[in-house]
C-alpha cells in the first residue's frame, strides 16, 4: 500500500539558530549604501569649502578696493615712470621716503637702491607680500619695508619724501593731508596726476610718465590763491 509523505521541515531550535546566524553573517558583508553616500556627500562638500576659500584669499584683496570710496588700482608704474622719480631722487640717499599705495613695490626697491630708507603702504596683502620677496630677492631689504595700511591712515610727518601715483578723484583729500602733516623740508611728488590749482616746483617728463614736485610751501601758496 502507498503511501502519501507530505514535505517536512526541521523546526529545531538548532536549525533555526543555524538560519538566523547565516542571515546576520550575509547582512554584515552588505555594502551600507547611505554610508557611502553619506561620505561621499561630505567629501564633495569638503572640497568645495576649501576650493572657495583659496579663490575668496585670493581674489578678495584685488576686488576689495572696487567697495571702497576712493579707489586707487593696481597699475604698476613704468619704467619711464620710475626712471622720472629717480631723476628727482638724486643727492637724497639716507632721507626716508615713503611710496602711498606702493603696489609691487618697483618703486620702494628703486628708491632703496637710490640709498633712501624706503617703505611702501599697500592695503592688498598679496602685494605686500610679494614686494617683501621681491626685495630680498634683489638685496634691498635692510632699507625697505612693506606696510598693509589705508594711506590716509599714514602718518606723513615722518618722512622726507613723499611719492603718490593717484588718480584724480584723491587729489583733494591728499593735498589737505599734506598741509597737516607734510614737514616744511619735505618733498611731495606726484605720479599721472597733479595736485589741483597747485604750481610745481619742478615738472619731469610728459603725457603719463610726468611727475610734479612740491614743497609745501607750493601747496600753502595754493591757499592764498583760492
Amino acid at each position: 500500500m502507498a503511501h502519501n509523505l507530505a514535505p517536512t521541515h526541521d523546526t529545531s531550535p538548532s536549525r533555526l539558530s543555524a538560519a538566523l546566524d547565516f542571515e546576520s553573517l550575509g547582512s554584515s558583508h552588505l555594502p551600507n549604501s547611505s554610508n557611502h553616500s553619506s561620505r561621499r556627500g561630505a567629501f564633495v562638500v569638503g572640497t568645495c569649502v576649501v576650493t572657495c576659500a583659496v579663490i575668496g584669499g585670493v581674489l578678495i584683496p584685488f576686488l576689495s578696493p572696487a567697495f571702497r570710496k576712493i579707489v586707487l588700482p593696481y597699475v604698476p608704474a613704468t619704467d619711464v615712470q620710475t626712471r622720472n622719480v629717480c631723476s628727482v631722487l638724486k643727492g637724497r640717499a639716507g632721507q626716508r621716503l615713503v611710496d602711498l599705495g606702493s603696489g609691487d613695490g618697483r618703486l620702494v626697491s628703486a628708491a632703496a637702491e637710490e640709498g633712501l630708507i624706503a617703505t611702501g603702504v599697500e592695503l592688498n596683502y598679496g602685494l605686500v607680500l610679494y614686494s617683501r620677496l621681491d626685495s630680498l630677492r634683489k638685496g634691498f631689504w635692510k632699507r625697505t619695508n612693506f606696510i598693509r595700511r589705508d594711506l590716509f591712515k599714514t602718518n606723513l610727518s615722518n618722512y622726507d619724501v613723499i611719492v603718490l601715483f593717484g588718480v584724480p578723484s584723491m587729489m583733494d583729500l591728499v593735498k589737505q593731508k599734506l598741509l597737516v602733516e607734510m614737514r616744511p623740508d619735505a618733498m611731495f611728488v606726484a605720479c599721472r596726476f597733479p595736485l589741483p590749482n597747485v604750481k610745481p616746483s619742478a615738472q619731469l617728463g610728459s603725457g603719463i610718465d610726468t611727475v610734479w614736485v612740491y614743497s609745501r610751501s607750493d601747496i600753502q601758496k595754493s591757499l592764498s590763491k583760492a
